[in-house]
């Protein structure tokens, strides 16, 4: 069972990936493997203030990775998860809308999720600018999801309010950026195929938990 951030960083060292929630491997998520009792404690943090320690720590990385939830990648692992994705979802055939956003985040280098959506000409709200000058925010969450399973934004860390006591509070803030600009151009290059880092990810992953099926590791990657 995992109880600290430590813990949970060096499981994601010693699998490659860890998905944050429960998924189509029994057994595949921070969720299962940490105490019901450090969820949402008032007394001790659990897995949501963990994250930001993780990623904190340069060795892996994290984002909306597997079926459009949350995970942590090693970085031994991320040139091959990152050769397959974008060879599965290739940047020209994600539309222009998403095109944009990517690359007012790559003029930024990184941005919270509210300064994104503003520089990509999005609104806060639910509802559009009275004039059609902007579009509504969660058009733009799913954009940078969208961009987040393809490995083009990864979350740079979790940033939060400060009470006038010096105590943070509130849910963590993510920064995004891309993981060119976190970990360096020369981490995501593969000499493999992505049909290769593809069959080499599924045997890790089915080496880590030999009764799954084919189907169930291919429907997570």
């Amino acid at each position: 069972m995992i109880h600290s951030w430590q813990q949970m960083e060096q499981l994601t060292l010693k699998w490659g990936f860890l998905p944050f929630f429960h998924n189509t491997i029994e057994g595949f998520s921070i969720e299962e493997l940490t105490p019901e009792t450090l969820w949402f404690s008032k007394e001790h943090p659990g897995p949501w203030e963990w994250k930001g320690p993780v990623i904190r720590e340069w060795r892996c990385a994290y984002g909306k990775f597997f079926a459009g939830k949350a995970c942590f990648v090693s970085l031994e692992w991320l040139p091959d998860f990152a050769n397959w994705r974008r060879y599965r979802y290739p940047m020209e055939a994600m539309g222009e809308g998403t095109k944009h956003v990517y690359d007012v985040l790559v003029e930024h280098e990184s941005l919270l999720s509210k300064e994104l959506k503003l520089a990509s000409g999005y609104t806060l709200s639910r509802k559009r600018a009275q004039d059609g000058s902007a579009k509504d925010g969660p058009a733009c969450d799913k954009i940078i999801s969208q961009l987040e399973m393809a490995t083009y934004v990864c979350i740079a860390d979790f940033e939060y309010l400060i009470s006038k006591g010096g105590k943070q509070y509130g849910w963590g803030v993510a920064r995004y950026c891309t993981p060119e600009a976190m970990y360096g151009a020369g981490l995501l290059r593969c000499e493999r195929s992505p049909e290769e880092s593809r069959e080499r990810i599924i045997s890790h992953i089915h080496s880590l938990f030999p009764n799954t099926t084919h189907a169930q590791i291919e429907k997570l990657i």
